[in-house]
């Protein structure tokens, strides 16, 4: 099928990983493509496998999954990484979303949802549970560009708060009737004038410091 997105699991535990196909082998619009005990692994067979999503956990013997995302950012292997795990620590969370994660959901998170995240992960957009949220916002690592909001035009402020909410740039363009390259040009001005990373900085940002749609 054209529309099924490929998966990909990446823990060291047989007993996770078996549970995780089980429940995802009965979506319709999903397909688990392959298996990987430990981070060096899961790149290699992202590499191979060609997934649409990685499934990773944090930590496992060997490379874990935040150095395991760094080698897919460095190889610019295109799969977007959703972390699940059971670690709940600002020290995991905040490494993975800067070593390029896409979403950060634990393992005791409810089937569908999972399901969801995959999907919206899929989709563009940055997931977190509500817990890793709230514990992104109370430290300081996201504090980056605290108080530089004032520089942002008025236009850019409204791209910001789309993107806080987990619009893609498709979306964007579509609620403020603009094209897909100019709101991409806003996007890019937005990151610098703040000295964000990426759009998951721009978005716990936005949520730190009240710039929502």
């Amino acid at each position: 099928m054209a529309d099924t997105i490929k998966v990909l699991l990446v823990d060291d535990h047989q007993v996770v990983r078996r549970g995780l196909r089980t429940f995802l082998e009965v979506q319709g619009d999903i397909e688990v493509v392959g298996e990987a005990s430990d981070g060096a692994e899961g790149v290699a067979r992202a590499e191979e496998l060609k997934p649409d999503i990685v499934l990773m956990d944090v930590k496992m013997p060997g490379m874990d999954g935040i150095d395991a995302l760094r080698k897919l950012r460095e190889l610019a292997n295109p799969a977007r990484v959703l972390i699940v795990t059971s670690f709940t620590e600002q020290r995991t969370v905040v490494p993975a979303l800067r070593a390029g994660a896409a979403g950060y959901v634990y393992k005791d998170v409810d089937p569908d949802a999972l399901a969801g995240a995959i999907r919206s992960v899929h989709a563009g957009h940055v997931v977190l549970q509500s817990e890793v949220a709230s514990a992104l916002l109370s430290q300081e690592e996201v504090n980056s560009g605290q108080g530089r909001g004032v520089s942002l035009t008025e236009r850019e402020r409204e791209v910001l708060g789309l993107i806080a909410d987990g619009r893609s740039n498709r979306e964007i363009a579509r609620a403020l009737v603009l094209s897909e390259k100019t709101v991409k040009t806003h996007v890019s001005n937005i990151l610098m004038k703040l000295d964000l990373a990426d759009r998951t900085q721009a978005a716990l940002w936005a949520v730190r410091n009240g710039i929502t749609d």
